[in-house]
C-alpha cells in the first residue's frame, strides 16, 4: 500500500485499504457448472473472509445444487489451495499474490503516472460448501465462536508479548470485549481504536517484545505435499538491539530470524518483506511499525516475497 496522498496518515491508509474480490461458486457445487454470476466486492484488507459467508450463501442460493448446506460450512480456495480463514484478507492476498504487488509498487517508485493495478486484481477466489479440507483447516461453528476465539487468543498472545502479561485484554469489561469483536466484524475504526490504545499502552508499561510473525513460502515436501505451504516464523523480538539502546529495525530482526535469507540488515538480497501490500524498507524500526501498522489482532504479519 503506497501513500498517494501525502495528507493521508499511514493508519488511515491501512484502515481504508481493500482488495477487489471476484468470488466464484465451485463448479462442482453449481447447478449451471461455471455459469453462475460472480460475487464482486471491494473488501477491507483488515477483515476476515468468513464474515462474508452469509451474504455469499444468500447470493449463490439459486445456483447451489444443495441449497440446504449451511453458510458457516463455506470455505475459500485460491488456485486450488484452501485459504486459512483466520488470516486477514490483506495477509492472504500478500502471501499468495504479493509478488505481483511488489513488482508494481517497486516500479511505481520511479514513475509519476497514476498507480497501476497488479495483474492479479480483482483477486479471484473459489467458494466451496462441501468437501471441507479437514487436514488443513479447522472448521468454524454456526455461532461464530471458533472464529471469535481464534481472534481473541491471537490478541491475548500479542498483548502478552508486548507487556509481559495479558492483563490488558483480560481486564476488558464484557461490554468492551463485545464492542471490540463487533468493531472487527463491522470494520468500525471509531469503536476499535479507543480499545486498541488501552491495549497498546497498558498502564504506561514499557514495551517488552514485538508481536511479529514472518510468513515464508516453502516448497512441497513428503510431510506437506500441498502447494501453497507456508512456514510461520516467530521469536522474541525486542524493541532495541540486545544490550544496547539502538532501535531494532525490520532488517536486524529478519537477519536474526532468517540469516541465510537476509544476510544483509540493510539491503534485501534474496527476499523482500511485505506488509499491508507494500514492500517495507529494512531500515524501518519495528516499534514504529507496531504502533502504526499492526493488524487488528495486534500482530505485525509480514509476508516474504522471493526475489529473482
Amino acid at each position: 500500500m503506497t501513500l498517494q496522498n501525502p495528507g493521508v496518515s499511514l493508519q488511515d491508509a491501512i484502515w481504508n485499504g481493500s482488495v477487489p474480490l471476484d468470488i466464484r461458486l465451485s463448479p462442482q457445487e453449481c447447478r449451471v457448472y461455471d455459469k453462475a454470476d460472480p460475487f464482486l466486492i471491494q473488501y477491507p484488507r483488515l477483515s476476515y473472509l468468513p464474515f462474508l459467508l452469509a451474504r455469499l450463501h444468500a447470493f449463490f442460493d439459486p445456483s447451489l445444487i444443495d441449497p440446504s448446506l449451511a453458510a458457516h460450512g463455506g470455505w475459500f480456495s485460491y488456485e486450488d489451495v484452501p485459504l486459512k480463514w483466520h488470516y486477514p484478507l490483506g495477509l492472504l492476498y500478500d502471501l499468495f499474490s504479493g509478488a505481483a504487488q511488489a513488482k508494481v509498487s517497486e516500479s511505481d517508485k520511479n514513475d509519476h503516472s497514476p498507480p497501476r493495478r497488479p495483474s492479479t486484481l480483482p483477486w479471484r477466489l473459489t467458494l466451496h460448501f462441501t468437501d471441507w479440507p479437514g487436514d488443513q483447516l479447522v472448521q468454524p461453528d454456526a455461532e461464530g465462536k471458533v472464529l471469535h476465539d481464534a481472534f481473541i487468543n491471537s490478541v491475548k498472545e500479542a498483548d502478552f508479548l508486548r507487556n509481559g502479561t495479558a492483563k490488558g485484554i483480560m481486564s476488558l469489561s464484557k461490554d468492551d470485549s463485545t464492542q471490540l469483536w463487533n468493531a472487527v466484524q463491522e470494520h468500525q475504526r471509531s469503536v476499535f481504536d479507543p480499545i486498541l490504545q488501552r491495549l497498546l499502552y497498558a498502564q504506561g508499561a514499557p514495551l517488552r517484545h514485538i508481536p511479529l510473525k514472518v510468513y515464508l513460502p516453502s516448497s512441497p515436501s513428503a510431510s506437506e505435499p500441498s502447494t501453497g505451504h507456508l512456514r510461520v516464523i516467530q521469536s522474541l523480538i525486542t524493541p532495541s538491539l540486545q544490550g544496547t539502546k539502538e532501535p531494532q529495525t525490520l532488517g536486524t530482526a529478519l537477519h536474526a530470524l532468517l540469516p541465510t535469507l537476509f544476510p544483509s540488515r540493510r539491503t534485501p538480497i534474496l527476499a523482500k518483506p511485505m506488509l499491508h501490500g507494500a514492500v517495507v524498507p529494512l531500515s524501518s524500526q519495528v516499534e514504529g511499525l507496531l504502533r502504526e501498522a499492526a493488524y487488528l489482532d495486534g500482530w505485525l504479519h509480514v509476508g516474504l516475497v522471493m526475489m529473482g
